[in-house]
């Protein structure tokens, strides 16, 4: 698995910042202290959860987007560190595995916005759907829950895959987001992450929460009412019409999904003011995506936690990775109950 670099004593211990008096969660993680095989390595291990990055943007590249998505996974695990450990936060029951690293691939197709970098680029991303799928894989089959840092929206469909795989059947998923990720097979690109893997028999019953009216084509508005396996509802029917209330809608997403195992999926562009790849001024706001994924996350069968798309700069990284470390903790925290 020559993309995936482990994470470290050393790692650790460089982001680290002791407290008199405090615990940290740092301190208290699982590591491996060597790669031979994902699923050997950890099936044995006394953890529920396993988290890692991928530290890529080529697919919100490929698909015309923002850049900047690779640095979240460093955003989120300095946070992550370093909050508190105590009752709630259950910091022995994590393994940080490591992260996708796509350093090199992002120097090849260094954005230019060309259509051969383009055409590349969205090469690259199928290549990376290999290695999100099998670490995917990897860890559901040694019983363990994936929390996933992206990266751009592309990885949804490695996590969906691998999901399936593992589980010999194809999975459900709810999507917080302001786009439906449900575009034409043109080549792998964050844009199409879920409609490849539904029309490839991974993927069955999808909802996606909170579509943006400005930002769906009326020809996906289409393909999607035409769908029984497709549910949706409309950012702007819940909190702008007030036709929709925001936690009916929770129940009836969780009851299109909630028949089989499900991945929770949570792109950052569905916040309001979040950096991230196709930022926003309007969305949804930090204690509604906290509360949704604690909702969600309460389910026997919510198989997997994706935070993607969150775009740091220097100025925004601290609060990027406070976001995703409230969102980890809700999650662990919801399905420990």
């Amino acid at each position: 698995m020559q993309n995936l670099i482990l994470f470290t004593s050393n790692d650790r211990d460089s982001l680290l910042k002791d407290r008199k008096g405090e615990s940290k969660f740092g301190e208290h993680i699982q590591l491996l202290p060597k790669l031979t095989n994902i699923y050997d390595d950890i099936n044995n291990l006394d953890v529920d959860y396993v988290v890692f990055g991928i530290k890529e943007d080529i697919g919100v590249y490929a698909n015309y987007g923002k850049t900047g998505a690779y640095k979240a996974w460093e955003a989120a695990i300095k946070v992550l560190l370093n909050t508190q450990s105590n009752s709630f936060t259950k910091a022995k029951r994590v393994l940080i595995l490591g992260h996708l690293d796509y350093t090199e691939d992002r120097k090849l197709v260094e954005l230019k916005s060309s259509k051969k970098n383009i055409s590349e680029a969205r090469t690259l991303v199928a290549s990376i759907d290999k290695d999100v799928t099998y670490v995917i894989s990897s860890i559901i089959k040694a019983g363990k829950i994936p929390i996933i840092i992206g990266g751009g929206h592309n990885n949804a469909y490695g996590n969906i895959k691998g999901a399936s795989l593992a589980n010999n059947d194809k999975i459900n998923v709810v999507n917080f987001d302001a786009h439906t990720d449900f575009r034409a097979e043109e080549g792998r690109h964050s844009g199409n992450g879920f409609s490849y893997a539904y029309n490839e028999d991974f993927l069955k019953n999808y909802f996606i929460f909170g579509l943006h009216e400005n930002y769906t084509s009326h020809e996906l508005f289409k393909t999607l009412n035409k769908n029984k396996h497709i549910k949706y509802n409309t950012y702007e029917a819940i909190e702008i019409r007030n036709e929709l209330d925001f936690n009916t809608e929770l129940e009836s997403a969780l009851k299109h999904v909630s028949n089989k195992h499900f991945g929770i999926e949570i792109d950052c562009d569905a916040i309001e003011n979040m950096p991230s790849s196709a930022m926003s001024p309007s969305g949804f706001s930090v204690k509604q995506t906290r509360q949704f994924v604690h909702y969600f996350g309460q389910h026997e069968k919510a198989s997997y936690l994706h935070i993607c798309e969150a775009a740091p700069t220097k100025k925004t990284e601290t609060k990027i990775g406070k976001l995703i470390t409230y969102l980890i903790t809700d999650f662990m925290r919801a399905h420990g109950h």
